[in-house]
């Protein structure tokens, strides 16, 4: 007879367990799990089967390994706080008596655990914390901005803001800094540290808030985690490129809003291992080797060695060597196969990364006016190469005033006004600078090169500021440029590509229905009917055929042949029409659920192409009608400003 197995002792009942029962077992309170859990990384679980898990029991709970509720029990943090448990009953009870000089003990030795432990279990290696540090980036940068409150101590928000600036100090001095992209949440920033691509986001310099709905216990417990990472990356960082850390702070100017320039970067020099170490001397041929000497030689190596693509160019650019004529009896070396296969090829050298250029805004010296943000331009100019100053209104610090000679550019964020902006400046000295809007220190990063600033000058409309992280490659890119009048002008006529759109537009006019020449609306009611639910396409329609002066009663009807039609074609369309035999074939071996999910991403690109379409059609139609426009002021002598 086999034996009998108790209830609750095998497969999902043992596996996983609820989070009264761990509560329970690990004897501390809700709050305190809660905590745990955060520092180690320990969160729910979803079992296959509830009900097992449960014990039989239906009711809705969260669910935990087992094993990580036994590796919490052993946790130093947990009987730290055990510990604080007791010193707060002791603490009471002598407070409740009037026992001060006992109270005033137990206050002297308040348990206070660390979680340096938790950091090097968690990340076993640098690499590892620097991989997960863009979460930390963003909430300590987030609680830097916040104001002080009962629960917000300002000397937390002191600490944040410190950390922010070290971390900004680095990737200025390290020139660190990738690509930056404007959004509505802030601004994101993206930077390679070490081989890592490290994204952070930074918040407008707005009055912040902190919603009354927001469990702040909870965030402090990450902001804490996040913290003490931020110290060991920091530290390691700033020893690995030579800098004493934590950098000096210059109390005075951080007073007067010096932001980062309040902090100065000093050069690390022989570490102090106590009064009774002694480093061995290296001697090397009669000298003395210190570790001056050594940064230095690596620092030279570094710059004496190759890149991969000139090395790669002097692969392939190999001087042919002259070989002497040989005999009749002579053997003569041929490349075999394995040396051609080792000689780079032309899909390798595209494939290489583009080289970052650091220096990107060195030659130029920037002066920001006043209502430009200060902390977003001189991070990102500084990051570059470039030197940035401001008037004294916006803080001490800086570098050049307003009327030095070597500023060629000035940022400025407002309209055209009747008087100049900057009043000390003489005319001359005005005329050698280039006044131009934030996004074009933005924009020139990202595209790597120095944009014209005609775009971007002051009062100008400025154009779309495009992300430059490219998570959707397939979405529509909107024109940076637009036809000129000036080139109208100078050419005096269209170059080949207007002519041949010009052309093409024209005939697909005349190839089309007279009755229903509109293929803006036509795309749009096609994407409608493809897409009934979709509100938004049929909003589109609608103002599509208002656009095109259609009547309303004329639109519906037409709008209900396009929904019978594509339903009838949906129906009688046959399974292997568009597409492959062999993708139909995968497509019947799916299961249910995957085929489901193939099929809402079909819809979703289908959909994402439609719209594109429609916005492209828009375009063309647009640059098709000031095309004729700018031609027949042209041709009338008319002189027409580019806007």
């Amino acid at each position: 007879m086999a034996k009998i197995v108790k209830k609750g002792t095998r497969g999902a009942a043992k596996a996983y367990i609820t989070r009264s029962a761990a509560v329970k077992r690990l004897q501390c309170s809700l709050a305190d799990f809660r905590r745990l859990c955060i520092l180690k990384g320990i969160f729910p679980r979803e079992p296959r089967h509830k009900k097992r898990a449960n014990k039989g029991s239906t009711a809705p709970t969260s669910f935990y390994y087992a094993k990580d509720i036994a590796y919490l029990a052993h946790e130093p943090v947990l009987k730290k706080l055990r510990e604080h448990k007791a010193f707060a009953k002791k603490l009471s009870r002598a407070l409740g008596r009037g026992e001060w000089s006992s109270a005033k003990s137990l206050e002297d030795n308040k348990p206070v655990y660390r979680l340096d432990h938790i950091i090097k279990e968690r990340y076993p290696t640098f690499i590892d914390a620097l991989r997960d540090i863009d979460d930390a980036l963003s909430l300590v940068i987030l609680f830097s901005s916040l104001p002080s409150s009962p629960r917000l101590p300002s000397s937390l928000i002191e600490s944040c803001s410190r950390f922010s600036s070290e971390w900004q100090l680095y990737i200025m001095h390290t020139r660190s800094l990738r690509k930056v992209f404007l959004s509505i949440k802030g601004v994101y920033y993206q930077a390679e540290v070490m081989g890592q691509t490290i994204t952070w986001l930074v918040p407008y310099m707005f009055t912040q808030s902190v919603p009354a709905d927001v469990d702040v216990r909870v965030i402090l417990t990450f902001l804490e985690l996040y913290q003490t990472l931020l110290g060991f990356v920091l530290f390691k960082l700033y020893t690995d490129v030579g800098l004493v850390y934590p950098p000096p702070l210059d109390i005075s100017r951080d007073e007067e809003a010096a932001g980062v320039g309040a902090y100065s970067l000093q050069d690390a020099g022989p570490t102090n291992l106590g009064p009774n170490h002694r480093s061995k001397p290296v001697d090397v041929d009669g000298n003395i080797v210190k570790g001056r000497d050594v940064r230095k030689t690596i620092k030279e190596l570094a710059a004496i060695s190759l890149p991969s693509q000139e090395i790669l160019a002097s692969s392939i650019l190999l001087p042919q060597t002259t070989t002497e004529v040989a005999g009749e009896d002579e053997f003569v070396s041929q490349s075999s196969s394995a040396d051609i296969a080792a000689l780079p090829t032309l899909h390798s050298i595209t494939q290489l990364p583009s080289p970052i250029n650091t220096s990107l805004l060195a030659p130029f010296t920037f002066f920001l006016a006043l209502g430009s943000p200060r902390p977003l331009l001189e991070f990102v100019i500084r990051s570059f190469g470039g030197r940035v100053g401001w008037p004294s209104s916006m803080g001490s610090g800086s570098p050049i005033t307003e009327d030095d000679e070597k500023i060629t550019h000035v940022i400025i964020d407002r309209p055209i006004p009747t008087v100049s902006v900057l009043s000390t400046t003489p005319e001359e000295l005005r005329r050698t600078r280039k006044y131009v809007q934030p996004q074009w220190v933005v924009d020139s990063i990202n595209a790597q090169r120095i944009l014209a600033e005609g775009l971007y000058a002051q009062g100008q409309t400025l154009p779309p500021h495009l992300s430059p992280f490219g998570e959707e490659a397939h979405a529509y890119v909107p024109q940076t440029g637009d036809l000129d009048a000036a080139d109208l002008i100078l050419g005096g006529e269209l170059d080949g590509e207007e002519e041949e759109l010009e052309a093409n537009s024209d005939m697909s006019a005349a190839n089309e229905d007279p009755a229903d020449p509109l293929t803006a609306a036509d795309l749009a009611m096609k994407a409608a009917a493809q897409s009934p639910t979709d509100l938004a396409l049929l909003r589109s329609a609608e103002l599509e055929a208002e656009r095109a002066g259609r009547d309303t009663t004329e639109f519906e009807s037409s709008l209900r042949k396009a929904f019978k039609k594509e339903d009838k074609d949906h129906l009688n369309k046959p399974p292997g029409l568009g597409r492959s035999h062999e993708a139909e074939m995968n497509k019947m071996m799916m299961s249910n659920k995957k085929r489901r999910l193939y099929e809402r991403m079909k819809f979703s690109e289908h959909k994402k192409a439609t719209e594109r379409e429609l916005l492209e059609s828009r375009r063309a139609a647009l640059r098709k009608e000031k095309t004729k426009e700018l031609r027949k002021a042209v041709r009338g002598g008319l002189v027409v400003k580019s806007a």
